[in-house]
């Protein structure tokens, strides 16, 4: 039996003796591989924080001692050793566990997660809580280097640092963010730093010189000075220790018995810690250890295939139809410029960056400086192209609001993986986007339903001179249909137009188009009955002829949306319809007012109806025929 089958919970692992945990380590590496191979997942990430996960359940004991993981996508471990073993292979499966951490999947996950940068913010929000319930102990937060370029990282540090609690802060560096100042000294510096004999007598200096009020606290400001530009001289910490917190580090994430008689010492300092842990992202799979941007998150795979790259298919992708058209417009277009938060590879802007590097920029996980920052650039006569999934941009909405649209300034937002994603789940669904951009004064917002529309938009956009949002879903991109008319602002198009009257007319956004084409003949041939099919191109300003002259002909309408339905896309058509004064028997398809679930975006799709011939059934009930 393997020594992972005998562990059901963190006091398990702790009964094991040291000497068992390299062992234990290589389990847990070979149930991440078989599991993600099978499932797909984040690869990479997971496997470089092995060793570190076992050395935070052994010597810290959750969950009394709570262990908050940023973004989430990091604690397969983790999940593995806190009571989870027996269900990780239901992991981003339907009905399984998650792929990041869920407060209602086990105690052990002390806080919700599948954005970055919120694990400080949060396990400060726990160690006050704990204080004010009169509990003692720490709390936690385990951040990897890409998680701490973002801006709440930093308040989250600030705030520690005044409030001066027992949060310990683990930063995961693999090699993105600070500087490599890894060496003997440091070790050394650190293993003194951190001993009890050093602490205690730092303890007993501070009660002693703060019993002087005149010159106590002048010769303890003095004592601290000296620590502090001691470690400043030999580690990358002075950022942290000119934020009040004790500085650990740099120290070997992969070692072991090092990190567990280090957090032992770490465990019994007062007030706020951070630890600086250097890993390997991807460690123990040689191909992940080789290109970790690329195996950071994969597609299953079959163990004789090369990994990493989802199943081919005959239409190229929105994002890639996106990235092409990119790079062709800023060929002609000097002004164009390209902005990500840390995710050119997802959006499609590698390309952009490997050709015109100079009009390139990542700003690390910070959307809210992308977009204040694509402003700025727009005042000076650049053309910026911010491109983030839909969901990350609910980070950046008050700078959305108050710098690009208040100003009017010529700013396009690009959102990948709007509506339903997939196995990521309900965090990463962009199901709210046209919700929060379709109440935004002088944005306009457009959904392409194939990869034609999708470069007519872009150029499009670039042209107009204002704030333009384009959203369009993760997958294959349909084949435009010929003859499509060319883009005019706030004008649909009809897609499908019956001999005769219709039965009934089905309004489609964006790439909800060919599911509405398929239903409208599933009508035809099942039900015997006719549908007009028109894509709205337009979420705003919506196309008013189109809407009414749609209700007028057919006398009954279905709306079709991969977003959530209060204050959506449907929402607008029927208060278009009241307002004009044509109320007709209208249906409203699209995300219903809860979180979506984890799954295959095929399967979700199915069950929430919006697939063909989920759209045909609720059109057939519409028409009396369900």
């Amino acid at each position: 039996m393997e020594l992972l089958d005998t562990i059901s919970s963190p006091e398990d692992l702790r009964r094991l003796r040291e000497d068992q945990l390299p062992a234990l380590c290589r389990e847990l590496r070979g149930r991440i591989i078989g599991v993600v191979t099978q499932n797909g997942g984040h690869l990479a990430s997971s496997l470089g924080v092995v060793e570190l996960t076992v050395a935070l359940h052994y010597v810290f004991e959750s969950p009394a001692e709570p262990i908050v993981w940023d973004v989430g996508n990091q604690a397969y471990a983790h999940k593995l050793l806190t009571g989870r073993r027996e269900r990780f292979a239901s992991l981003r499966q339907q009905g399984g566990l998650s792929g990041f951490t869920r407060r209602d999947e086990s105690e052990h996950d002390a806080f919700g997660a599948g954005h970055a940068s919120t694990s400080i913010s949060a396990a400060l929000g726990l160690a006050e809580g704990r204080r004010l319930r009169g509990q003692r102990g720490k709390v936690v937060a385990v951040i990897g280097d890409g998680g701490m370029t973002g801006g709440l990282a930093f308040e989250g540090l600030n705030h520690a640092g005044t409030l001066e609690r027992d949060l310990v802060v683990v930063l995961n560096d693999n090699g993105m963010f600070i500087s490599d100042k890894v060496g003997a000294m440091s070790a050394w510096l650190s293993r003194r730093l951190t001993g009890r004999g050093f602490n205690l007598a730092r303890r007993r200096v501070k009660d002693l010189l703060t019993g002087f009020p005149r010159w106590g606290d002048v010769a303890l400001d003095w004592l601290r000075r000296g620590v502090e530009g001691t470690k400043a001289l030999l580690t990358p910490g002075i950022l942290f220790e000119g934020l009040n917190f004790q500085y650990v580090g740099p120290v070997d994430g992969h070692d072991l018995p090092g990190l567990v008689a280090l957090l032992r010492r770490v465990k019994l300092l007062d007030g706020p810690v951070l630890v600086h842990a250097r890993t390997v992202k991807g460690r123990g799979l040689s191909c992940a250890e080789d290109d970790p941007r690329r195996f950071h998150g994969v597609a299953p795979y079959c163990p004789d295939e090369e990994p990493g790259a989802a199943p081919a298919h005959p239409n190229p992708s929105f994002t890639a139809v996106f990235s092409e058209a990119l790079v062709e417009l800023a060929g002609r277009d000097e002004r164009v410029v390209a902005i990500t938060a840390a995710m050119p590879d997802g959006t499609g802007l590698a390309a952009f960056a490997g050709r015109f590097p100079e009009r390139f920029y990542d700003v690390g996980i910070a959307e809210e400086h992308a977009v204040t920052f694509a402003a700025g650039l727009a005042c000076e006569g650049r053309r910026p192209v911010v491109a983030i999934y839909s969901t990350f941009l609910q980070r950046g909405f008050d700078q959305l609001v108050h710098d690009v649209c208040l100003q009017r300034l010529p700013v396009v937002f690009v959102l990948d993986r709007a509506g339903v994603v997939g196995e990521d789940g309900p965090t990463h669904h962009g199901q709210l986007d046209l919700c929060f951009l379709r109440c935004v004064p002088n944005l306009v917002v457009l959904a392409p339903a194939d990869g034609d529309e999708l470069r007519s938009m872009l150029a499009w956009a670039v042209a107009v001179g204002q704030p333009v949002a384009i959203r369009f879903p993760r997958g294959a991109a349909p084949a435009g249909a010929p003859g499509a008319p060319a883009l005019q602002l706030g004008r649909g198009r009809r897609v499908r137009t019956p001999a005769g009257r219709p039965d009934l007319a089905l309004l489609a956004c964006g790439h909800c188009l060919d599911p509405a084409l398929e239903a409208a003949e599933r009508l035809r041939a099942e039900h015997g009955l006719q549908a007009v099919v028109a894509d709205a191109r337009f979420v705003k300003p919506l196309d008013r002829e189109l809407v009414l002259s749609l209700a007028e002909e057919a006398g009954r309408l279905v709306t079709v949306e991969e977003g959530a339905l209060e204050g959506g896309f449907g929402q607008a058509v029927a208060a278009l319809l009241l307002e004009a004064g044509r109320p007709v028997p209208l249906r409203c398809l699209g995300l219903p007012d809860r979180f979506v679930p984890h799954g295959r975006p095929e399967e979700l799709r199915r069950l929430l109806e919006l697939d063909g011939p989920g759209i045909a059934r609720a059109a057939a009930r519409l028409c009396g025929r369900g």
